[in-house]
């Protein structure tokens, strides 16, 4: 049987090869910025979803709404942490098309060095989640610290850079 990572690497690279596909087959005379823009947004909204569904059911184990599965939550850090690979690419110039499109602010590219030390710090702080993760099998201060810097990484951007 497939482990879930590697179910939601398959998820992810089919759902890539059917955007390019669809894309593909758009009129001819669509620009190729429009198509990588297009696709570009579509990968950076399906991250952000799967990372929030990975996210919750941790902060619901935090928070002693839900039981403290170190395997389950082991998974889901790492899941975390797999998907922000996704975002680094996911934000070309092209993409800053406004709604209803994205709900990705234009601050993004006209304070590039900002965002990208968001995501960054995102990144780090994820990769830190599935260390802890690996090792703690309770809501240890360790873990919550682990947590909450992850937590915090997505309230500034979003506070930051998504448009409301």
């Amino acid at each position: 049987m497939k482990s879930i990572a590697q179910k939601l690497s398959f998820i992810l690279l089919v759902s890539a090869s059917v955007n390019l596909l669809a894309h593909t087959a758009m009129a001819a005379d669509a620009p190729a910025n429009d198509k990588q823009a297009k696709n570009a947004i579509e990968t950076r909204k399906a991250a952000f979803h799967l990372i929030g569904t990975s996210f919750k059911p941790i902060g619901d184990a935090v928070q002693g709404k839900a039981e403290f599965n170190q395997a389950d939550i082991q998974k889901r850090a790492n899941r975390i942490l797999m998907l922000t690979d996704f975002l680094e690419a996911s934000f070309p110039e092209s993409s800053n098309l406004g709604e209803p499109d994205t709900k990705a602010s234009a601050d993004i590219w006209a304070k590039k060095a900002e965002f990208d030390k968001k995501l960054k710090d995102f990144q780090e702080h994820a990769a830190t989640l599935a260390k802890v993760a690996a090792t703690e099998t309770s809501a240890t201060p360790a873990f919550k610290e682990a947590f909450g810097a992850v937590g915090k990484d997505c309230k500034g951007c979003h506070d930051t850079f998504k448009v409301k």
